[in-house]
């Protein structure tokens, strides 16, 4: 199993993937990316039980669902780096008749994306789906999700939760990306949601707070605390609160990078910021 140093050289090449795609297309987006790159790097590379053998059923593999699907940077280079596809393959983000558009679908059939994703609020329903199959299937593998805070807005995410509990859908770990931010403000500003953990516990969920969201040693720590909840009774819900743009000084504590490509002295600044451990693409 990778070393906490090789999780976080990894992440640091992911970081460097998520700027030189965003950048290359002008367009993208590279805040919310940029603050999962800890997350996804610790889901596929020491969490999760998958092969890249690709299914779409996922039987007898762990499986992981991205609601959020404009942070699909980090997802694609997370994925390439993970062996379901070339790393060069990244060079072809958001080109016309690439597999890697800018929000995920499934019709290019790219190995690891089971849910087209970016119309938000959608992914929980599709997740729960496919841990109450995992159930009929008998199958002890875990369904993991991540979504955005501001995604919370949405309306259908509700039933989801409140379906989850009620169906007592207890093989899936939803994970939520506090960063407190969206594409027209802090989510305060916007429409503000009160305690997020206050209403998943409401709605009959275990919740765990990881307030180091971009700690690789904190989010490892919570996921395992979150699998040795599963299984009973309950779904679980983490809360992971990360710094949108982490990695990079003048991306970070401002909502301004949610969709805006750096231009070419930032990113010149931005990767000096974070020198390429795996090689680039």
């Amino acid at each position: 199993m990778p070393t906490t140093q090789q999780l976080q050289d990894f992440t640091q090449q992911v970081r460097r993937d998520i700027l030189r795609m965003v950048h290359a297309v002008n367009s993208g987006h590279p805040g919310g990316s940029l603050g999962c790159a800890e997350f996804f790097t610790c889901l596929y590379q020491k969490v999760m039980d998958y092969s890249t053998d690709f299914s779409m059923d996922g039987i007898n593999e762990d499986v992981f669902f991205l609601s959020n699907g404009h942070i699909s940077p980090v997802y694609y280079s997370v994925l390439a780096h993970s062996g379901f596809f070339p790393v060069s393959e990244l060079a072809t983000f958001r080109h016309i008749d690439s597999r890697l558009q800018g929000h995920p679908t499934t019709h290019e059939g790219l190995p690891g994306i089971r849910i087209a994703s970016g119309s938000l609020g959608q992914g929980l329903s599709v997740a729960l789906g496919a841990a109450q199959a995992k159930k009929l299937n008998n199958d002890s593998k875990l369904v993991y999700t991540l979504h955005g805070d501001g995604e919370l807005q949405e309306g259908q995410n509700w039933e989801a939760i409140m379906y989850a509990s009620a169906k007592k859908v207890d093989n899936i770990i939803a994970t939520i990306d506090v960063n407190g931010k969206q594409i027209d403000g802090s989510t305060d500003q916007v429409l503000p949601m009160g305690s997020l953990k206050a209403k998943f516990e409401a709605f009959g969920w275990d919740v765990l707070e990881v307030k180091e969201g971009n700690d690789i040693e904190a989010i490892l720590a919570g996921l395992a605390t979150a699998k040795s909840l599963t299984g009973k009774g309950k779904p679980v819900c983490i809360l992971l609160y990360t710094e949108m743009g982490n990695g990079v000084d003048f991306m970070m504590h401002t909502h301004a990078w949610h969709g805006k490509a750096p231009n070419d002295a930032q990113l010149e600044s931005a990767l000096a910021q974070n020198p390429a451990t795996l090689g680039d693409y």
